[in-house]
């Protein structure tokens, strides 16, 4: 599974992290900056990219991390096709992918910790969308929005 993953300053370490345990897992994963540490940077400047990937299917899902998570969600679904969400416990881990087919996760990088954002992340990427008729229904609605 080819995955994206993206941070700024405030996510830095965190990407780091997350991307060596799941390269050492056997993902692949294109990392779509900041490549180095720079205070000054901006997340949309690479959660963008990293959305328009997930959304053209350059990529299957895609991590963002930023200090709190929160402007990442922000910016990534502002692209079309894409369901980010911030997530900070199991159950929305999994369960925004099966029943919200959620194709982005977004964490904060200063309010979680590295096994505790790794297991968010390991869960996200092995849940599957269900797929149901009020799901797609659901899913419908969001995509008459977006088309608007």
């Amino acid at each position: 599974m080819k995955i994206g993953i993206a941070s700024d300053h405030g996510g830095f370490e965190l990407k780091g992290f997350l991307k060596e345990q799941l390269e050492k897992k056997g993902y692949e994963i294109e990392d779509f900056g900041a490549l180095s540490l720079d205070n000054q940077d901006d997340f949309p400047d690479y959660v963008v990219p990293l959305a328009k990937a997930v959304a053209n299917h350059q990529v299957e899902k895609g991590i963002s991390v930023c200090g709190s998570g929160v402007g990442a969600t922000v910016a990534a679904n502002k692209v079309k096709g894409v369901r980010a969400c911030l997530v900070q416990d199991h159950f929305s881990a999994h369960q925004g992918v099966e029943d919200d087919d959620m194709n982005m996760i977004c964490l904060g990088g200063r309010t979680i910790g590295n096994m505790v954002a790794l297991d968010l992340v390991l869960t996200f990427l092995e849940a599957k969308f269900i797929g149901g008729e009020r799901h797609l229904r659901r899913l419908n609605k969001i995509k008459e929005v977006e088309n608007s």
